[in-house]
C-alpha cells in the first residue's frame, strides 16, 4: 500500500509511475466446484473431463472408472464446468453454451443440449453449481443464469462483475468497481451468510465450494468464508500472493502455491494430502464434493485423489489418468499484451489462439522473508489507465521542481512565523494527552522549559489546522452524554491546577480529573471567547465532538463521558486513558531503551495497529450514517490502562450518506504528514482519506519515525516517513528501516511485520481507489497478530490484557 502525501509526492510518485508491473507466469486459475476452466469434474459419478490440446478441434474428452467416454459434438470449446450430474461448456468464440444433463454411470456417451446462442453477445466465466448454471457476458460484464428458473435474489441487470463462481445452491461474484462479494441463489441463507462474511472486503478472486467460498483479497491474502464443518475455512497462513489457483469441495479446500505450483489442501479431515502429489507442480485444479483433480505442469496429465475418488482394482489414488494432453488454459483470440503468452501456446492451441498468462497485478509478490532481502525487488502495479499514468508522470516532473521550491518556501515561512493564507494547517482539535515522563506532547510541542528543536518547530508550525467545516447535525443535549456544571469539573481538577494538566493544543488544555463518584476522567477545556479570535471554530469543533461521540460506542473509540456549556466555557469530559498517546511512546526522546515502554515490542505494536483499525472500521462500516474521521494520526490514538488502543478526537469528523461516497467540504482539514494528498490537492474526501492517515501511523509503528522528520543522512532535510519507508519496503529492504529500539523480530514476527509493512504501503497509495478498505486492513492485521502469537518470542504481559486480540 504505497504511501504518499503532499509533502512527498514527487519522490513517491516517481517510484510508483516508473515501477514495472510484476506478473506471475501461470495460466488462469483452476477453479473449484462450479467454476469454468479447461478441467471439470462431475461429482456424483466421479467423472473427469478436459479440453484436449494440440488438435485441430479442441474437443472435450472425459474419463470415468477406467474408461474414456465420448462427448458429442466433436467441436472446439474454450471452457467447461461440472455440477453434481451435469457438464456444461462454452464453445470457442463464446457465442454458444452447451450442456450434458443426467450424466450417470450407465451412459457411455453424452448427448448435449444447447442453452444459449448469440453471436453478438459472447459468454465467458462459466459457473456451474450442483444444479444451476450461470455465466458472464464479455462486453457488459453482466450475469446470465439459466437453471433453475425461480432463483431468488438474482443480480440486477445493472450489476457488473469481474468474475463469478457457483457452489451448492448459490453463486457469488465480485462486483465492479467496488470488488465486493455479492451472492445469490435458491440457498438464500447460505448466500447471505457468505456475502455477510466477506462484508466490505475487496477481493481479487473468489472460488466456491459446497457451502463456503475462498478467495484472494486485493492485498494478496487468502480469505475463506461460509460453513466450517470440516475445517475448510482454516486456510494456512502465508505471505501476500503466496497462493494462486483455488479449488473447493464439500468440506475441503485446496490452493496452488505461486512460487513452485505445488498443492496445499486443508479441511476434509486431512484426507486430501497424499504422498503421490508431494513435490508435483500443477497448472489448474477442479474439485468434486469429496475428491479433487489437478492438471500437472510436467506433461499436462490429470491426477485425482481424495476419499471420494473411485479406486479401481490394481490402481491407487494419485495416479495419472489415461487421457490425452489437456489444455492448461483457454485458447483465446488475443495478443495477451497485458500479461504475456503462456509458453507452448501456439502448439497447445494448434495455431487457433493463445493461452494468456494470469497477471498478479494488485500489489506485488512480496520478498520471500525478513530479514534477508530478495534478489529481485518486488514492484508495484499501478493499475492506472494510460491517460492517468501519463498525467501522474507529468505531475511528478512538475512536482519535483515545485516540491523543491515549496520546501524552501515552507521553511522560510516557518522561520518568519506563518504563511499559507486561508489554508492554514494546524493541529487538530483534541490535543495530544501526554504522559508525565514525556518531554514533548503529541503535537511536537516541548514541555518543561526546554527550547523546541528545529524539527519540532517545523512540525508544530506545519501542523496548524485548516479551517474546519461544521458537519452533520450537532445535538447540544445528546441523550447519552452527561451534562456537568463548571463547578463540578473545577472541583474534579483542583480548580484546573497546573498539577493536573496532562496536555494542551489549539482547542485548549486537557486536565486529569476525578469526579465525585470516583471516576477518573480527562477534561478538555476550550479557551474562552475573550482569549481567542476563532471562537466559532472552537464552537464547531466542540459541537462535532459531542454529536459524534454521543452516538458511537465501541471498545476502540475513546468514550465521551459528558460535556459542559456555561457562558463562554466549552468543556468535554472523556474516560481517562492512563497510558497516554501512541505518539509519545514512539517519539518521546526518553524512550531509547527497550525496557522504557511496553510499546517496544513488535507484537504489541501490531496489536495497537489492529485496535486502531477496528475502531476506524466501525466508523466507516457500522456507524449510521458512516463517519469519516479526517484526522487519523498517532497523537489521536490513545492507550488505556490495559494498553488497548482507542481512536480519539472527532472535532474534524464528517458524516456522509455512504462511507465510500465522496464529497467536497469547503476547506480541507487535517495534519501535515497524515493528510490524504488526493483530499488536500483535489478537495476530494472519501473514507479512503482515513485509510491514508492510518497507513502513515502503521509506518510510524514500523520505523519509529515521525510523520515528518529531519533525515540525518540528508543533512537534516525534512523528509516524510512515506518517502523514507516505502522505497525500502518495495525493494525488499524493510529490515533496514525498522525501529531498532524494538530489537530483531523473531521468525514469525518477521512474517507479521512484513505483512503489516505491505498493508501500510498500499494504504498510502496516491489515489484513494488503489487503497484497501478498512475491512481489508483489519483482516491483514488480524493475520499479522496471529502470526506473532505463533512466535516463540511472544511477550508475556503479566496482568495486562494486551495478550489477546478481542
Amino acid at each position: 500500500m504505497t504511501k504518499l502525501h503532499f509533502s512527498s509526492l514527487p519522490t513517491t510518485t516517481f517510484i510508483i509511475v516508473t515501477a514495472a508491473i510484476l506478473f506471475a507466469v501461470i495460466p488462469p486459475p483452476a477453479h473449484a466446484l462450479g467454476s469454468g476452466s479447461t478441467l471439470a469434474v462431475i461429482s456424483a459419478t466421479g467423472t473427469v473431463c478436459g479440453v484436449v490440446s494440440d488438435q485441430p478441434r479442441l474437443r472435450i474428452v472425459c474419463y470415468r472408472r477406467g474408461q474414456t467416454v465420448e462427448v458429442e459434438p466433436n467441436i472446439s470449446f474454450s471452457a467447461i464446468s461440472g455440477g453434481r450430474t451435469s457438464l456444461c461448456g462454452i464453445r470457442s468464440g463464446g457465442y454458444s453454451l452447451l450442456c450434458w444433463d443426467n450424466i450417470t454411470s450407465q451412459k457411455s456417451t453424452f448427448q448435449s443440449k444447447r442453452l444459449y446462442f448469440n453471436r453478438t453477445v459472447p459468454l465467458e466465466n462459466l459457473a456451474v453449481g450442483d444444479d444451476h448454471i450461470c455465466a458472464r457476458t464479455v462486453d457488459t460484464d453482466t450475469v446470465e443464469c439459466w437453471r433453475p428458473n425461480d432463483v431468488p435474489k438474482m443480480p440486477s441487470r445493472a450489476d457488473q462483475f469481474s468474475s463469478i463462481s457457483s457452489g451448492s445452491g448459490f453463486s457469488c461474484g465480485i462486483l465492479k468497481p467496488s470488488l465486493q462479494v455479492r451472492c445469490w441463489g435458491r440457498a438464500t441463507a447460505m448466500a447471505e451468510e457468505i456475502q455477510h462474511g466477506f462484508g466490505n472486503m475487496s477481493m481479487e478472486t473468489i472460488t466456491a465450494g459446497d457451502s463456503h467460498v475462498c478467495g484472494i483479497n486485493i492485498t494478496g491474502l487468502l480469505v475463506c468464508r461460509g460453513r466450517n464443518g470440516g475445517g475448510q475455512l482454516n486456510a494456512p497462513s502465508g505471505s501476500p500472493f503466496e497462493y494462486s489457483a483455488l479449488s473447493l469441495g464439500g468440506n475441503h479446500s485446496c490452493a496452488i502455491r505461486t512460487h513452485n505450483q505445488t498443492v496445499v489442501c486443508w479441511g476434509g479431515m486431512g484426507q486430501f494430502s497424499i504422498n503421490k502429489t508431494n513435490g508435483v507442480s500443477f497448472q489448474i485444479l477442479a474439485s468434486g464434493s469429496d475428491f479433487i483433480c489437478g492438471l500437472t505442469t510436467r506433461n499436462f496429465s490429470i491426477v485425482c485423489w481424495g476419499p471420494g475418488w473411485p479406486i479401481l482394482s490394481g490402481s491407487e489414488s494419485g495416479v495419472e489418468l489415461e487421457l490425452p494432453e489437456i489444455l492448461p488454459g483457454s485458447c483465446v483470440n488475443s495478443s495477451c499484451s497485458e500479461c504475456g503468452i503462456y509458453p507452448q501456446s501456439q502448439r497447445l492451441c494448434f495455431g487457433t489462439g493463445n493461452i494468456c498468462n494470469r497477471c498478479f497485478s494488485p500489489i506485488s509478490v512480496p520478498p520471500p522473508a525478513l530479514p534477508p532481502p530478495p534478489s529481485t525487488p518486488p514492484q508495484t502495479s499501478t493499475r492506472r489507465s494510460a491517460t492517468l499514468t501519463t498525467g501522474l508522470l507529468v505531475f511528478a516532473i512538475v512536482g519535483s521542481v515545485g516540491g523543491f521550491a515549496g520546501i524552501c518556501t515552507v521553511i522560510y515561512c516557518l522561520w518568519i512565523g506563518g504563511c499559507f493564507g486561508n489554508k492554514k494547517i494546524h493541529n487538530s482539535v483534541q490535543p495530544t494527552i501526554t504522559r508525565a515522563a514525556s518531554s514533548n506532547n503529541g503535537n511536537g510541542t516541548t514541555s518543561n522549559n526546554s527550547p523546541p528543536s528545529r524539527s519540532s518547530t517545523i512540525r508544530r508550525q506545519g501542523s496548524r489546522i485548516m479551517r474546519r467545516q461544521r458537519s452533520g447535525t450537532s445535538s447540544k443535549h445528546p441523550d447519552r452524554a452527561e451534562e456537568f456544571s463548571l463547578s463540578e469539573l473545577a472541583g474534579a481538577t483542583n480548580d484546573f491546577s497546573m498539577e493536573n494538566k496532562i496536555g494542551s493544543g489549539s482547542f485548549g488544555v486537557v486536565y486529569r480529573g476525578k469526579l465525585q463518584d470516583g471516576r477518573e476522567v480527562a477534561i478538555k477545556r476550550g479557551e474562552t471567547a475573550s482569549k481567542m479570535k476563532k471562537f466559532q471554530e472552537k464552537e464547531s469543533a466542540f459541537d462535532s465532538e459531542v454529536a459524534f461521540l454521543s452516538r458511537v460506542h465501541h471498545k476502540h473509540l475513546v468514550r465521551l463521558v459528558g460535556y459542559c456549556e456555561e457562558r463562554d466555557e466549552r468543556l468535554l469530559v472523556y474516560e481517562y486513558m492512563k497510558n497516554g498517546a501512541l505518539f509519545d511512546h514512539l517519539h518521546d526522546k526518553n524512550n531509547v531503551e527497550r525496557s522504557s515502554s511496553l510499546l517496544n515490542s513488535w507484537r504489541v505494536r501490531i496489536k495497537v495497529a489492529l485496535d486502531a483499525s477496528r475502531g476506524i472500521e466501525y466508523l466507516h462500516n457500522y456507524a449510521v450514517p458512516p463517519i469519516i474521521h479526517r484526522d487519523i494520526k498517532s497523537s489521536n490514538i490513545l492507550l488505556d490502562a490495559t494498553w488497548t488502543a482507542r481512536v480519539s478526537d472527532f472535532g474534524l469528523s464528517l458524516m456522509g450518506p455512504d462511507s465510500e461516497a465522496d464529497f467536497r467540504p469547503t476547506k480541507a482539514a487535517g495534519t501535515v504528514g497524515y493528510i490524504d494528498p488526493e483530499y488536500y490537492g483535489l478537495n476530494l474526501l472519501t473514507a479512503k482519506s482515513d485509510v491514508y492517515g492510518l497507513g502513515v501511523v502503521l509506518l510510524e509503528l514500523l520505523t519509529g519515525k515521525r510523520a515528518i522528520f529531519k533525515d540525518a543522512e540528508n543533512e537534516g532535510t525534512p523528509i516524510s516517513v512515506v518517502d523514507f519507508a516505502v522505497p525500502a519496503i518495495m525493494s525488499g529492504e524493510l529490515v533496514r528501516v525498522l525501529d531498532r529500539r524494538v530489537g530483531p523480530p523473531e521468525v514469525n514476527e518477521s512474517e507479521a511485520i512484513e505483512l503489516m509493512a505491505y498493508t501500510a504501503m498500499h494504504c498510502v497509495n496516491l489515489e484513494g481507489k488503489d487503497r484497501p478498505t478498512m475491512a481489508d486492513i483489519v483482516a491483514n492485521l488480524e493475520r499479522a497478530f496471529a502470526l506473532c502469537d505463533e512466535s516463540p518470542g511472544n511477550i508475556s504481559s503479566g496482568g495486562n490484557s494486551i495478550v489477546s486480540a478481542e
